[in-house]
């Protein structure tokens, strides 16, 4: 899986981030991305801090783990995680749907 990968602080996770949607969610993932959905608008960073506060969430790990490192006013990103394991990460995504880019 592309998605997931090792980096030297952690391990990168590539996202296609869609705002403005009507609730926060992770649609499914391909070889490349995992596809999420957030209620922010884009506008103002907002997008990218709800998507931060929802990964928080999803993976039960404190925000200051989560960095935005690529993709500020990009629909794909790049988000470091740290103090995370890859196959905790792996089994909190497998239970969605692969789906076709």
């Amino acid at each position: 899986m592309n998605f997931i990968q090792q980096h030297k602080n952690g391990l990168l996770l590539n996202i296609k981030l869609t705002p403005n949607s009507s609730k926060n969610e992770i649609l499914g993932y391909t070889e490349d991305y995992i596809k999420i959905k957030v209620s922010a608008p884009p506008n103002e960073n907002k997008a990218n801090k709800k998507l931060i506060e929802f990964i928080s969430e999803f993976l039960n790990i404190s925000k200051s783990n989560i960095e935005l490192l690529t993709g500020d006013k990009s629909r794909y990103k790049k988000i470091l995680i740290k103090n995370c394991q890859e196959e905790y990460i792996k089994q909190k995504i497998f239970i969605y749907d692969k789906i076709e880019s």
